[in-house]
This record gives structure tokens, C-alpha cells and sequence, in this order.
């Protein structure tokens, strides 16, 4: 049993995974487990919807079991990876090679993605309806689906089978060679930039085919003004979109860049402008969810500087602390709209078990939003030790995750 005290006390009552009970003061007996939650926030576990695993195929980058963990220490009890694997989960067959590490190594829930293509090459449609009870959902992650006539079929055989299209948009022909956004710093220090139209006009395109057809359609860690402003219209009209935004995306922006690959990740960092359009997406519901796209990579892969070092950072370990320290308390959102981004709508969206209410699988995270500490990726759980916030001081932790009702993270800093 949890006893939780936020306004005043409130007791949860947890059995066979699953929460039985909800109320104030209630009755104990000596063969109870009790965690003391007096003074913390006690909400649902978080759920990040674009995480990289790199297994099956990279597990010189992170694992499943180094993830998960990861995962389980930023407050996480579900965690969706992208295929962009070896061999790529394309086929039932090669999908139970990574569904078979996930049911051996995995720390909290994992479900997997399948890709949108044979080999993620944008030419062979997968079988979806083989797939579609195996999965969260399907998507290219890592390259954008090029050919119109290829996403319209996706589109097409994914409302056929009620299933989400998560798309990665990026318009290959527009990039250019660049790798940081096409703006000030890249303008004031020769590096070569990635337009933001690379981004939204795939968005653009990809909204009118799945109006058209009726898909679900999600689009992954959006960044522009643009693509903001063409979901808030599509959602307007009734269109099936969702969309997500990763926390570095609402603190930083093009001129925090250094010389380092710390600050690389694709899309990249984008103007105050761009910053300032995700916000209020955040703030009107426009962006439905937080995903982290936590992406690691081995120290040598990230040394070789912002030109060619691999694209991604790690986050699942610092995103609730990062939003809550930038975000809540600045006052740009209330902490319980950064829970509905982080836990519920995600949960929603993409269905989801667990929760915090009676009858909810009892995936829980038991927060301490005062909780003063320094971030050093020396101490991560996940292989992947490259982020921004290394060495910032942040405000807000997890004190505890609790996945199908077992304690799967207990913070032990003092």
C-alpha cells in the first residue's frame, strides 16, 4: 500500500498487479508492504512513445536491459522502440527476434514497433494486418516515407486494419548535407543547415493523404512552427492526427548550440521562434504527448564533433526533471499538464494499459518535485552517456517507479 500525502492523505491499496482501492486512512495488516509517499506526487507512470533500444543489431549502443532500466529510472513503465534495427521487425519472424530479448531482458514493458516498409527502404509495404496485434504501431523511423503513392497505400491498409501510421518526416531531397538547423548558428559558424521545410511539407503531405483515407495518423518529434500550426488546422477539420514533441525541442534552441554532439539530433535544435509555436502547442493541446526519442550512441560515434558525429541524444533518465525545472516551475505549464503529456495522453493515444485510478494496472511513479540535483551521465543506467544537460542543476526526481504493481526503481539519493 502507498500512502501518498499531497493534500491530505491519501491512501492506494495495490493486489495482484493491479490498483483495488483508493481512500484515506486505510487499514493496514502486518503482511502489507508500505511505501511512505507522505509529501510526494503520486501519478501515473510515465509512457514514451519513440525510444531507441538498438537490439536486435546495435547493442554496442544500448540493450534492452540497460534501456529499460533507464527507462524505470526516469519513471517510465512503458517504452515504444523504433525499428530501425538489424534484422528491422518487418515480418512476424523478424520482429520475434526482438520480441524474444524484450521477453527476456526487459525491465518494465516494452512494445515494439514494426517498420511501415520491408527493410525501412520506402518500396515493399509490410504485411500489416500479420502484425498489427504485435505492435504499437508502425512507422519508417529514422528515414521518412519518400514516395506518395507508398504512404497513401501505408495510410490506406492501416485504417483498413485500425492501426497507427507514426511517421518520421523528413523530405531527403531537401536536406543538402546539413545536420543543424538551417539558422543563426549555422549561418554565423559554416556549418551546413537542414530547412524546416525538410519537415512540414512531408507533414503537409502526409495530413491530406490521411484525411483522405481516414488513418490515424502520428507524427514523431516535431520541431518547426510550420508543422505545428498545419496539425492545429488539421485537428480543427476533424483530421485523425496526433503528434509529439521532445523536451529538448521546448528549452533549447539553435543559438544554445556548441561545438559539441551533444547538441545534434535530427530534427535538430530550431529557432526561438520555432520553440515559442511548440510551447503553445503544449499549452492548447495542439501537441498531444512528450517522447523523449532517447537515441544512444558510443562515445566514439558522438566525439567526431556537430559535422560527423551520429545524430541523437540520450533522455529518458532527465526528461521529467529537465520539463519540470524549465517548464513547471517557470510557470509555462502546471504540473499536471506535464503528467497528461508524459503519462496520460500517451496512454490514450496509443492504448495503453495502467494507471493510477481503481481497476488500472498499477503502474505508478511517486514524485519529489523539489528535489534538488546535478545530472552526471556517468551515473546512467543506459549505456548512452550523451546529453546537454549533463552537468545542470536540476529541480524535481523520481523518488520511485512501480510497474504492474512491483517496485522496478527506487531512488536512493538523499
Amino acid at each position: 500500500m502507498l500512502n501518498a500525502k499531497s493534500m491530505g492523505k491519501t491512501d492506494i491499496v495495490i493486489a495482484n498487479g493491479h490498483i483495488t482501492e483508493i481512500g484515506t486512512d486505510i487499514a493496514t495488516t502486518p503482511n502489507d508492504t508500505i511505501v511512505d509517499a507522505s509529501g510526494k506526487i503520486v501519478a501515473p507512470a510515465f509512457v514514451d512513445v519513440h525510444v531507441h533500444l538498438r537490439e536486435p543489431g546495435f547493442g554496442y549502443k544500448e540493450r534492452i536491459a540497460t534501456g529499460t532500466m533507464a527507462g524505470a529510472r526516469g519513471g517510465y513503465t512503458t517504452l515504444c522502440p523504433m525499428p530501425n534495427l538489424n534484422p528491422v521487425p518487418d515480418s512476424v519472424e523478424t520482429l520475434a527476434v526482438e520480441q524474444d530479448i524484450i521477453n527476456r531482458d526487459a525491465k518494465i514493458e516494452v512494445l515494439p514497433y514494426a517498420a511501415i516498409t520491408k527493410e525501412r527502404k520506402g518500396l515493399e509495404l509490410v504485411d500489416i494486418a500479420s502484425l498489427k496485434d504485435k505492435v504499437c504501431a508502425f512507422s519508417d523511423d529514422g528515414s521518412g516515407v519518400q514516395s506518395d503513392e507508398m504512404m497513401e497505400r501505408a495510410m490506406t491498409e492501416a485504417a483498413r486494419n485500425n492501426v497507427i501510421i507514426a511517421a518520421h518526416c523528413e523530405v531527403e531531397e531537401l536536406l543538402k548535407g546539413g545536420y543543424i538547423h538551417d539558422g543563426e548558428y549555422a549561418k554565423m559558424h559554416g556549418h551546413k543547415g537542414i530547412c524546416s521545410e525538410s519537415e512540414w511539407e512531408q507533414v503537409r503531405r502526409d495530413i491530406e493523404i490521411a484525411e483522405r483515407v481516414g488513418c490515424h495518423y502520428h507524427v514523431c518529434h516535431i520541431s518547426t512552427k510550420e508543422t505545428v500550426e498545419l496539425i492545429r488546422k488539421a485537428k480543427a477539420r476533424g483530421v485523425k492526427v496526433t503528434c509529439e514533441t521532445g523536451p529538448h525541442y521546448l528549452i533549447f534552441t539553435d543559438m544554445d548550440l556548441e561545438e559539441d554532439a551533444r547538441w545534434k539530433m535530427n530534427p535538430p535544435l530550431r529557432s526561438a521562434e520555432d520553440r515559442a509555436a511548440l510551447i503553445e502547442g503544449i499549452k492548447d493541446g495542439t501537441i498531444d504527448m512528450i517522447a523523449t526519442d532517447h537515441a544512444p550512441h558510443s562515445l566514439e560515434e558522438k566525439s567526431r564533433g556537430l559535422k560527423d558525429s551520429a545524430m541523437g541524444i540520450v533522455g529518458l533518465e532527465t526528461a521529467f526533471a529537465a520539463l519540470n525545472t524549465h517548464l513547471v516551475r517557470r510557470g509555462v505549464i502546471s504540473l499536471e499538464r506535464l503528467i497528461e503529456i508524459m503519462s496520460i495522453n500517451p496512454r490514450k493515444v496509443f492504448g495503453i494499459s495502467g494507471g493510477a485510478n481503481v481497476g488500472d494496472r498499477a503502474d505508478i511513479v511517486i514524485l519529489d518535485t523539489d528535489r534538488e540535483w546535478t545530472v552526471d551521465s556517468r551515473n546512467f543506467f543506459s549505456q548512452g552517456k550523451v546529453t546537454m544537460f549533463d552537468g545542470r542543476d536540476m529541480v524535481g526526481d523520481v523518488v520511485m517507479t512501480i510497474h504492474r504493481g512491483n517496485i522496478v526503481y527506487e531512488n536512493n539519493s538523499k
